[in-house]
């Protein structure tokens, strides 16, 4: 059995329940400890655990990093997250649950500067780092064994106790051979963790788990399944293809395949934005279309910059709305031609919105963009439309007078706050 302590790296810590090198008892042992390469990393309580770093004297404390009263919860550290609360939770229901709880406005530019610094110590371990959020990645180790003289999992090993030890926070270490299991195997060990799932044991693992522990399926996806008379991914994974493809769709071989742990996807380099969105919590739920509609061409500006600076175009976009019960609402329309415009997002959602709008006291709007196209394909003009090239070149001077003089320097009568 291949062993490995992570407090002194020894690769031969012995039988017994401590290192007999160090005396340390976080040791790791797996068949395949030391043939395994595909790494998934998350940061534990990434937000939280920068701002107990920073003020020690809240370490033993329950922290929420989150909004005002009518914000959610960003992140909750783990004495938090005992008490239930939990990511995306509205304030006022994790206040509730953790009344002692030290509540910390966001940083985000402090924790991206945290990130970056992490995000540079995976590429000095490989080359091939796909970031997933911004404290969460996957990494391929495989072939840098000559270059680190020592196996990925000695690697990651040291890279977890140089991140603690430099940067403050800690990590949680997946290691399988492929980016599906190692996900999985990162949130079986929690927080400042270091779990192993080998191929020979990867279908064995999920067979008995409900569908949705596989990523991708949700609450609805997970229901679709229970209708079809699946809860449990062996259920799924015995099907073959041509069963999968008739009770599933085609989508089903595919989520079958996961199922027995089979994931071809490479790790690779940067990141592919799946979305782009803009969103904003109101102080006072709306009612009114006209104040929602200010509010919605406020997230097409937000919405068309944010395409701008990744270099993408919209092709359609997806409107959402939270009511004041907290149910969520989500329309979607395509676009005739892709485009980053804030007057085209704003008036392809106009009408859905105005739908909506029926006297529903609102609490949240948001504005995304989906699917996402090259920025090239944006607002290039047809018969159809061919003033589109002019508009563009008007945003691109609005843009520009922003960025020289802020935000409020320019813009339209519609997009100003109420009073």
């Amino acid at each position: 059995m291949e062993a490995l302590c992570r407090d002194c790296f020894a690769t031969d810590p012995g039988e017994g329940p401590a290192c007999r090198r160090c005396g340390g008892r976080r040791l790791l042992r797996h068949p395949a400890l030391f043939s395994l390469a595909i790494a998934h990393v998350d940061c534990d309580a990434f937000y939280a655990s920068v701002e107990k770093r920073d003020r020690p004297e809240l370490r033993a404390r329950p922290v929420i990093v989150g909004g005002g009263a009518r914000g959610v919860v960003s992140a909750a550290c783990y004495v938090a997250r005992t008490r239930g609360v939990k990511s995306a939770m509205p304030m006022f229901k994790a206040l509730a649950a953790c009344p002692d709880a030290v509540v910390i406005k966001p940083d985000m530019a402090k924790y991206a500067a945290e990130a970056a610094r992490i995000r540079a110590m995976m590429e000095a371990l490989t080359p091939l780092v796909q970031p997933l959020s911004i404290d969460e990645a996957v990494l391929d180790l495989s072939g840098t064994e000559a270059l680190h003289r020592a196996p990925p999992a000695v690697v990651l090993a040291r890279f977890a106790a140089a991140v603690e030890r430099e940067v403050g926070v800690t990590v949680s270490i997946g290691l399988a051979a492929n980016r599906l299991m190692a996900k999985l195997a990162a949130e079986r060990d929690k927080p400042r963790g270091f779990a192993v799932i080998g191929p020979a044991e990867a279908a064995a693992f999920l067979a008995p788990q409900p569908v949705g522990v596989l990523p991708g399926i949700g609450p609805a996806a997970a229901r679709r399944l229970a209708a079809a008379g699946i809860t449990r991914l062996g259920q799924l994974a015995a099907l073959d293809e041509r069963a999968a493809l008739a009770r599933l769709g085609e989508e089903g071989p595919a989520l079958a395949a996961r199922a027995r742990g089979e994931d071809p996807r490479p790790v690779t380099p940067g990141r592919e934005a799946r979305s782009v969105s803009a969103e904003t919590t109101f102080e006072e739920d709306l009612r009114s279309l006209a104040e929602l509609e200010a509010v919605l061409w406020r997230m097409a500006e937000k919405l068309a910059a944010r395409l701008g600076a990744k270099g993408l175009a919209a092709g359609g976009v997806v409107l959402k709305l939270k009511t004041a019960r907290f149910e969520t609402r989500t329309r979607q329309v395509r676009l005739p031609t892709p485009s980053r415009l804030p007057e085209t997002l704003f008036e392809a959602a106009r009408p859905l919105l105005a739908r909506e709008a029926e006297g529903t006291a609102f609490r949240l709007l948001g504005l995304g963009a989906q699917p996402l196209l090259p920025g090239a394909e944006a607002d290039r003009g047809d018969l159809a439309d061919p003033e589109a090239p002019r508009r563009a070149a008007k945003w691109r001077a609005v843009e520009a007078l922003r960025a020289r003089f802020g935000q409020g320097a320019v813009g339209p009568g519609r997009g100003l706050r109420r009073r």
